[in-house]
């Protein structure tokens, strides 16, 4: 199975550099020269890395394969894939999207824990990752992916906990009366 890495951006000047948006928390480590990647479309790549560098917060890679903006702006929206045993780096704290969609998600309450809804997406943001749960009832909730609102989460048995802010399963709710006087 290939996990992605990044999501390759717009060209960056004539001699066929490309920005990233990255969807791996180790950029140092994975985008240096020499490393090769796979390529979603499959007919633009593989892809292998001749440089790396920031701008500002923003990574810009080259790969061997481009050499001027023409080229660079056929890759745009492609993804990088990799291996997953390749991505795997070792962390136990570090999930992909394909792990996390379909469990089950359990909320903490005084008395235990009550099935609030299931897994449907992963949001990879440059703040954080939130985690997109479809309730019970059909909502869409979105929770910032954090140790402190999602202190476990349980792959081999099909569950991540949650420890909610009260009212944050409310938030896409209408009010109750549907009115907006006192």
């Amino acid at each position: 199975m290939q996990v992605q890495v990044a999501r390759i951006g717009k060209p960056h000047g004539i001699r066929g550099e490309v920005t990233i948006q990255l969807m791996t928390d180790e950029p140092e480590s994975r985008f240096v020269a020499g490393a090769r990647f796979d390529v979603e479309p499959a007919g633009l790549g593989p892809l292998t890395v001749s440089k790396a560098r920031w701008n500002k917060e923003i990574l810009l890679l080259g790969f061997a394969e481009i050499t001027d903006r023409n080229a660079a702006e056929q890759l745009r929206g492609a993804k990088l894939l990799l291996d997953a045993e390749a991505a795997d780096d070792d962390d136990e704290d570090t999930w992909y999207e394909h792990e996390l969609v379909g469990l089950r998600v359990r909320a903490a309450t005084g008395e235990g824990y009550d099935d609030v809804g299931v897994v449907t997406a992963l949001r990879v943001l440059p703040a954080q990752d939130l985690l997109v749960i479809e309730t019970s009832d059909g909502e869409e909730v979105l929770v910032p992916f954090v140790a402190q609102l999602v202190p476990e989460v349980n792959i081999d048995d099909g569950f991540i906990l949650v420890d909610p802010p009260e009212g944050l399963f409310d938030v896409n709710r209408p009010a109750e009366g549907g009115g907006h006087g006192s």
